[in-house]
């Protein structure tokens, strides 16, 4: 489970106009309309090329669950993709991106600051240019630590040192053990 690009992904997700397609034989009819045939889709499902050409004729309505679940995933990836991309570019430029979270953050600073790792639930709005590292190291294929590292940046400039006013000799953060993490663009 990738709790940073999948919480990025369903922040996205919330921009939708329209409702993805439900039930199976819509799911799989709206992929085999976006890949241009049976034998593409039954490929990047694994499935038969046949059970495909079923579900489209809704003669199967019920998939087993690994396959919904990958058809689910399937479709929203592919659902609407200039509203994605109009809803990142809107938070890359002007927006900006609320992170929602509840993770234990600690610092590194001079010796004689009380910088001991705490549990601490923050809602903070990060600036358009921290979305966009998000947004393009996502699309760039980031690891899950790498998306870490830059929102523990973005909370360090917003947050701990407040755009510049404050804490000026802090060095680091630690962002780690995260509970919770939802975005909101």
């Amino acid at each position: 489970m990738s709790m940073f690009g999948d919480g990025l992904d369903a922040a996205v997700h919330k921009a939708f106009t329209r409702p993805a397609p439900k039930t199976a034989p819509a799911q799989m009819r709206y992929l085999v309309k976006q890949l241009g045939g049976t034998k593409a889709v039954a490929q990047m499902l694994r499935i038969s090329q046949r059970t495909v050409e079923r579900y489209v004729k809704d003669q199967i309505k019920k998939p087993r669950p690994d396959l919904a679940a990958r058809l689910e995933r399937e479709v929203k990836a592919r659902w609407q993709p200039q509203i994605r991309a109009k809803a990142r570019k809107k938070a890359a430029t002007t927006g900006g991106i609320v992170i929602d979270t509840r993770a234990r953050l600690g610092y590194t600073a001079p010796i004689g600051s009380t910088d001991q790792d705490r549990i601490r639930h923050l809602t903070v709005a990060l600036p358009p240019q921290y979305a966009a590292r998000l947004f393009d190291a996502q699309q760039a294929g980031a690891s899950e630590g790498e998306l870490q590292e830059i929102a523990a940046e973005a909370l360090k400039d917003v947050y701990f040192q407040d755009g510049g006013r404050r804490a000026g000799s802090l060095e680091e953060v630690r962002f780690t053990d995260v509970e919770h993490l939802e975005f909101e663009l």
